[in-house]
């Protein structure tokens, strides 16, 4: 099946010294970027880390401090692949809890600007635990019809790209109004409807420290604009002020804002939190 593309789309996936966001580093990059006329384009690089890969981490992906020694750091490509990945829609395997993020950190220490929201984020992952609920090794099996580890060498990005971008079409060929009587279980070959079906619930920031709440009335009653959209606003998904209203809890609390800021919370996420908190400041 070919995918229904306006614009490019990248599929890709990340291999790194761990899985914190905030702190760990990426040590192999791989995509696939498909283009609206079906041509496929397909890169794998090794990166220099700067730091020790956890012994854990060589012995899950084969990829040890002697590999990639001689490779380049993310600050060394980081032009190369803002270049290669902007104009494009991206797609991975829970790329959007993890690999977007963890990109969105490296790009920030970089110095490079990237803005991820004029994407289009298509999560394989997600859309399989909607549709079935559950790996990308059971996926692959699931829409694929065969073993994974029986195709390709296990946890290293460029064999889960290639298991990836199988299951996402594996997805929409199984999910085709060809094979679905049921509507509410068809996809659409659009990219744009992917992304709103793969996206992460109500989470503003990648890390879901801020997610939407519905505004409500003094009755309880949830609140439309003049167009009759649900109107919704930022409210804390953490610590002592979760489920409050982020925007009043800074006008109350303004030394929190500076307690976030100088914390250990991903770039994405301050950069969120400082959006809300100007347009505060500046309310009239």
């Amino acid at each position: 099946m070919l995918l229904n593309l306006t614009r490019p789309l990248i599929v890709f996936d990340i291999e790194s010294t761990g899985l914190d966001v905030a702190r760990d580093r990426i040590i192999q990059l791989a995509y696939i970027k498909v283009w609206p006329d079906g041509s496929e384009e397909r890169k794998s690089r090794l990166i220099y880390p700067g730091c020790a890969i956890p012994k854990e981490v060589t012995e899950l992906t084969g990829i040890s401090d002697d590999v990639v020694v001689d490779a380049p750091s993310f600050a060394d490509v980081a032009d190369e692949l803002k270049k290669e990945f902007e104009g494009c829609d991206l797609a991975g395997y829970n790329s959007n809890h993890f690999d977007v993020p963890i990109l969105s950190e490296e790009f920030f220490r970089a110095g490079i600007e990237f803005d991820f929201s004029k994407c289009k984020l298509i999560d394989a992952q997600s859309i399989f635990h909607k549709m079935e609920k559950r790996n990308l090794s059971a996926a692959y099996k699931f829409y694929c019809g065969r073993e994974m580890e029986s195709d390709f060498p296990p946890h290293r990005a460029d064999s889960d790209v290639e298991a990836t971008y199988r299951v996402l079409l594996g997805e929409l060929e199984m999910y085709s109004a060809e094979q679905q009587t049921d509507e509410s279980r068809r996809l659409e070959n659009d990219m744009g409807k992917l992304a709103e079906f793969s996206r992460m619930s109500d989470n503003i920031d990648f890390a879901g420290r801020f997610v939407w709440k519905p505004m409500l009335d003094n009755h309880g009653n949830v609140m439309k604009d003049a167009a009759g959209n649900e109107m919704r606003q930022e409210v804390f998904n953490f610590g002592k002020h979760k489920g409050k209203v982020v925007a009043e809890v800074l006008q109350r609390e303004p030394n929190f804002y500076a307690w976030m800021m100088n914390g250990d919370f991903p770039h994405d996420t301050k950069q969120v939190l400082t959006r809300i908190y100007m347009r505060t400041k500046y309310k009239k």
